[in-house]
């Protein structure tokens, strides 16, 4: 995931992030029934043996999506295996991805479950581009934990890098605005040298979003904890033209249900 067109590694137990109540959602409060579950039918044009940790062992596989994947059949996404869909929203403080509302929509009409991400610019306040993500995310019950997307990216216009202090500094304030406005606890999507230099042992009560590509998640960040593992960049699949991002849920297919069920 970036603000540029590209296409994000982790062990296998429950992991029960910390969630608050939505106290006002502006969608029907009506009882849910599970999602059917699909399997995966994804392919990939690079493929990693990943041995016996493969996230293909995993049973809950899903995507994410920006622009670049263009006008996308979502009925068909959703039966090659994606059973959740992160969709690109906001790049710091004043651009939104143009084909945002469009996926927000049509993918919760394909009965997929969907949440939004920011991609975090660390030339603006942390403070605008949380206020900018709400602007033009909608709070609905039903929808996944907003994301916040912290990586170093050259192909970005910004190329500050700012201290490990004032990244985790940054990053709270973000992440206090959007828990306080939706209720959910934001979920941390970071690559490894990212990771490396700013995260490693912080954030703990968080639940994470971790990108592995060539390696198990517990072999890139050890003793971290994770929900989402982005095991693939190169995916392809019926759908949707060109690659996509591949990810997994860190659980059973019950886990999953309940992780949704408490993130509601």
């Amino acid at each position: 995931m970036s603000a540029a067109p590209m296409p994000s590694e982790r062990p296998v137990a429950t992991v029960q992030p910390a969630v608050l109540t939505p106290t006002a959602p502006e969608i029907d409060d009506a009882p849910r029934t599970r999602s059917r579950i699909y399997n995966h039918r994804f392919r990939d044009v690079k493929p990693i043996n990943f041995g016996s940790s493969s996230p293909r062992k995993l049973a809950v596989h899903g995507v994410d999506v920006s622009r670049w994947q263009g006008d996308i059949d979502w009925q068909k996404l959703r039966t090659q295996g994606a059973n959740f869909v992160y969709i690109k929203a906001t790049d710091g403080g004043d651009h939104l991805d143009p084909m945002f509302r469009k996926n927000w929509r049509d993918a919760k009409q394909a009965g997929i479950k969907r949440g939004a991400y920011h991609f975090f610019y660390w030339c603006r306040t942390a403070g605008e581009q949380a206020d900018w993500f709400i602007r033009n995310v909608p709070r609905e019950a039903g929808a996944l934990p907003p994301v916040i997307d912290v990586e170093w990216n050259g192909e970005s216009s910004c190329k500050r890098r700012v201290s490990p202090e004032k990244v985790r500094e940054k990053m709270q304030v973000f992440m206090d605005k959007l828990e306080q406005h939706y209720g959910q606890r934001p979920i941390i999507y970071t690559a490894p040298d990212f990771y490396r230099d700013n995260l490693k042992g912080a954030f703990l009560n968080y639940p994470f979003w971790l990108r592995s590509v060539a390696a198990h998640p517990s072999k890139v960040y050890p003793g971290r904890r994770w929900v989402f593992w982005q095991y693939s960049g190169s995916g392809i699949s019926h759908g949707v033209d060109g690659r996509i991002d591949l990810n997994v849920f860190h659980g059973s297919e019950a886990d999953w249900h309940d992780w949704v069920a408490k993130a509601d």
